[in-house]
């Protein structure tokens, strides 16, 4: 079977055009690994338009259900499960120039394979795959991985009550985080790489009002101390001059240094930018090649919010019914 378009990526960009497509009744396609996205880790979301407050959890949640309340007889779903690669086809079915793009920057139809080794054909594709948490390249920082050293603090941060922590990111992420810890952490002390914070002025004001909270600018992170568990941390300031490094003890490290977009299945296929993310016409979201779109966390737009991806999303999914019909 043909369908006429996959969507990979089950957080808010994928699961806005699942409940598109499935109304414009197109055959559609949802291969995603998890639902939410990256949100499905934040304790509260409080810019999700039409909600006040929603946990990521509950906010995943409604997503999947209100995709399965949609699903009618046009739209499947493969969950859990993970794209590898996606190929050209020509006419015959065959790998085009070894499944990549011609010179004429398309292809009849696209082969989607996961990690399950299951291949299914499409005219089009959605790249709504979304991202993955940057790591700390710091001495040490993998070895106390899951040992004080954490990604996430909707899941381990209730372990670290009554303990000094760190956070290091100084986004909207970080600074979220450091207000989740606040709450039952005995200080917070967030470090920063440059002289200024990424996150909302809003935020940053309302945290740094806390008396346990402390931000310290221009950081860089060298290494990790502990024996079994995270003991402290080492780090050097950035501004010149500046020779020694300091010793900061803490039982908990928290890191929010941003995000890699998970398109390595798509490198031999669309084009990428520096970042890896996928170049596209903010127009409409297509790629460079013809049948593919991408939107979210993925995509090279300037912005990416929960909101921006669905809506981004949407708009990818029109220009796609229309291509559909009228190719």
């Amino acid at each position: 079977m043909t369908y006429d378009l996959i969507i990979i990526g089950g957080g808010p960009a994928g699961t806005a055009a699942a409940i598109y497509a499935s109304r414009k009744r197109l055959k559609t396609l949802l291969i995603t690994s998890e639902w939410g996205g990256q949100s499905i880790v934040s304790e509260k979301i409080y810019n999700w338009i039409g909600t006040s407050s929603i946990s990521g959890k509950e906010l995943a949640e409604n997503l999947k259900n209100h995709v399965i309340k949609s699903k009618g007889e046009s739209l499947d779903i493969k969950e859990g499960e993970k794209v590898i690669s996606i190929v050209c086809l020509a006419e015959d079915g065959l790998p085009q120039d070894g499944g990549r793009p011609s010179s004429a920057n398309s292809a009849n139809l696209f082969s989607v394979k996961t990690e399950t080794g299951e291949e299914f054909t499409t005219k089009t594709i959605l790249i709504a795959s979304g991202s993955g948490r940057r790591k700390l390249e710091a001495k040490n920082a993998d070895i106390f991985e899951h040992k004080g050293l954490t990604y996430c603090a909707s899941c381990d941060g209730p372990l670290f009550s009554d303990m000094d922590v760190t956070v290091i990111g100084g986004g909207n992420a970080g600074f979220e985080t450091a207000a989740q810890l606040l709450a039952y952490c005995k200080s917070v002390t967030l470090l920063n790489r440059s002289d200024s914070f990424r996150a909302d002025e809003i935020t940053v004001e309302k945290v740094l009002k806390n008396p346990k909270m402390k931000a310290i600018k221009n950081v860089n992170v060298l290494e990790i101390l502990g024996d079994k568990f995270v003991e402290g941390i080492i780090y050097k300031s950035t501004k010149a001059n500046s020779q020694e490094n300091i010793t900061l003890k803490v039982s908990g490290i928290f890191v929010e240094i941003g995000q890699i977009p998970n398109t390595s299945f798509a490198k031999e296929v669309v084009p990428l930018d520096e970042y890896s993310r996928v170049k596209i016409n903010p127009l409409n979201q297509q790629t460079e090649i013809k049948g593919i779109w991408a939107a979210g966390d993925c995509s090279n737009v300037l912005y990416h919010q929960n909101n921006i991806a669905a809506g981004d999303a949407v708009r990818a999914l029109e220009d796609i019914y229309l291509y559909i019909h009228t190719k």
